[in-house]
């Protein structure tokens, strides 16, 4: 099992060490639910030791690459990045990343548990091409700063590149050390990553605690997730689902040219719709199980793909991603989810909104 940097440092915090997206790394600090709120209200920072970076080299990376997602990197501006899907040929998702144009080379960020995956499917697809792909998780690893009071934790903290653009890799020197930063693309929830070689990552992670920020485990990380309706692969994108079914429209481009999966992308699109679509869900009883079926009459119409009983201001309310047929995907429809009442709801939901500081 593949350990993060961070983790040792952290057991030894006190942190409860277990498993995530493939990566040993920090569960929770002892108290999940106010990591949580630190998340949504003020600031926390985690381990993303679990994230995997992938470098493509080579003279033809940029038509090769470009053809294996879904998204327009060829394309992409010095430092940008973007959000994709990698599809088999029969447009099923087989992964998903997020690309950086480097200039000489693209660094793929996933999960660890992906990697395998993805650089298998990558190495199969060079054919006559030049290019490399190569693994440099055990070479660069990160740690994300996030909420409302990020951007002050981090001045305070003495670091600079925090005006960059969504998607937009800084290289920046702090205390002498040479780092990445970049910012994502949500503007609803404020999110920082700070891109480092291993044997800095402690230093930088021990400035921003004492600048404010509060330690948080993957347990508030799932329930912050959940709450701003953030879908994960292997738990809510699946190898069975289809890219427009996910309504992650921001990782697909429709006039960039051929791609593995296009075809049927472009299918989709000119029929108008599909079937069902990935929405939430507000639950009256316990969290479901993934994979517990959404019912109207007694009809089965949807599935539950994620679930938390997630903090609010007046009690804990119990949250839910996962699929529904179309018909049925207007918010407030009121649907059974293991006999209990639920009810169809847009995401971000509203009390993430509200508990992260921003106005509706």
């Amino acid at each position: 099992m593949f350990r993060t940097p961070l983790c040792d440092k952290l057991a030894s915090s006190g942190a409860v060490i277990g498993t995530y997206a493939g990566a040993e790394t920090a569960l929770t600090f002892g108290d999940p639910r106010r990591e949580f709120g630190a998340l949504r209200s003020s600031c926390g920072v985690y381990d993303l030791g679990w994230r995997a970076k992938l470098v493509v080299t080579g003279s033809d990376r940029n038509r090769w690459l470009n053809g294996m997602v879904t998204n327009n990197v060829r394309d992409l501006a010095l430092n940008r990045g973007n959000y994709n899907f990698i599809l088999s040929p029969q447009g099923r998702i087989l992964g998903d990343c997020y690309i950086y144009n480097r200039g000489e080379h693209y660094i793929v960020d996933t999960e660890v548990s992906q990697v395998e995956t993805i650089k298998s499917l990558f190495d199969r697809y060079i054919i006559m091409d030049d290019v490399e792909v190569t693994d440099l998780t055990d070479k660069l690893t990160s740690i994300a700063v996030h909420g409302p009071r990020a951007a002050d934790v981090l001045k305070k903290a003495g670091f600079e590149g925090l005006d960059a653009d969504p998607m937009e890799l800084c290289d920046v020197t702090w205390r002498g050390i040479g780092l990445s930063v970049t910012r994502m693309a949500s503007e609803e929830f404020l999110t920082y990553e700070l891109w480092s070689s291993p044997q800095n990552t402690a230093a930088i992670w021990d400035a921003v605690v004492e600048a404010g920020a509060m330690p948080a485990g993957m347990e508030a990380l799932e329930l912050f997730r959940v709450a701003a309706g953030v879908p994960r692969y292997g738990r809510d994108i699946r190898e069975r689902d289809l890219p427009q079914e996910t309504e992650q429209t921001y990782a697909l481009h429709f006039s960039k040219g051929c791609y593995v999966g296009q075809e049927i992308v472009e299918r989709i699109r000119s029929r108008g719709q599909v079937h069902r679509t990935f929405t939430g869900f507000q639950i009256e009883g316990p969290p479901p199980a993934p994979g517990t079926k959404i019912q109207i009459a007694g009809n089965d119409v949807g599935e539950i793909t994620s679930a938390a009983s997630v903090p609010s201001s007046d009690a804990e309310r119990t949250l839910a991603l996962g699929y529904i047929r179309r018909e049925h995907s207007q918010p407030g429809t009121k649907v059974e989810v293991s006999g209990v009442r639920a009810t169809v709801a847009a995401i971000p939901f509203a009390e993430a909104k509200a508990l992260s500081g921003v106005e509706q």
